[in-house]
């Protein structure tokens, strides 16, 4: 029982995320700079330290362009018709992302700007990582493409039914990161099964159709996949 109650309030979670990608560009231009940042920081190579730091801004923006979405939402309940208040509100809150906007990418700045200059006059060199840092990476961005699909095609909740399967996704990303990180047949092939009955149990309790478990399995093994041969 708590943990079918978990799941509901990740559910739940899960769907505010959605419902924000799905209506606010500005969350979704967010999602997008995740990747550029994750696929940007593995390639030039920073610290791990640098990399962490990245990250966390990269969350708190979201986070406070979510917070922005939330407080125009219940403005807009508050307050049926024009008010000097609710705009006053509405400015506030999007000033405030403005700010964190503003001091991420100034900091993204301080962080980048010397590799970025090293990457131009070296020229083109792919910095490499170990196979469960290129795992967690590939692992994430499976993630945040599964919110920007499912966004898309505006149907579905990200624990149960849409495009693509979230489930075939990510089991199928662990299958690769498994397959190439082990290099042993036995593993693979136990992780393959494990991801083919996670994948065919969300056809057999109807919560997708086949089209989209098999879209969920491709989306997960070609980008970590990808990955892992550009990073690895």
């Amino acid at each position: 029982m708590p943990l079918r109650k978990w799941i509901k309030s990740t559910n739940h979670a899960i769907e505010g995320v959605l419902h924000a990608a799905k209506t606010q560009r500005h969350v979704r231009y967010h999602l997008y700079a995740a990747i550029v940042i994750l696929l940007t920081s593995f390639l030039l190579g920073i610290t791990r330290t640098e990399f962490g730091v990245l990250v966390i801004l990269t969350i708190v923006v979201l986070s406070v362009e979510m917070l922005n979405t939330a407080i125009e939402a219940i403005t807009d309940i508050l307050f049926k018709e024009y008010d000097e208040k609710a705009k006053e509100i509405k400015d506030i809150a999007a000033g405030a992302v403005l700010v964190t906007a503003l001091g991420a990418a100034v900091i993204g700045y301080i962080i980048l700007y010397k590799p970025v200059e090293q990457f131009f006059y070296s020229g083109l060199h792919i910095a490499k990582h170990s196979g469960g840092n290129v795992a967690v990476v590939s692992l994430v961005i499976v993630l945040i493409m599964v919110v920007l699909i499912k966004a898309f095609h505006g149907r579905g909740e990200p624990l149960r039914g849409g495009m693509p399967s979230g489930h075939a996704a990510v089991a199928f990303s662990i299958w690769v990161a498994v397959t190439l990180i082990s290099g042993s047949f036995a593993p693979s092939a136990l992780v393959l099964i494990m991801a083919v009955v996670i994948a065919q149990s969300r056809v057999y309790v109807k919560v997708h159709t086949p089209l989209e478990v098999i879209a969920g399995a491709l989306l997960g093994t070609s980008i970590t996949f990808l990955l892992f041969k550009l990073f690895s």
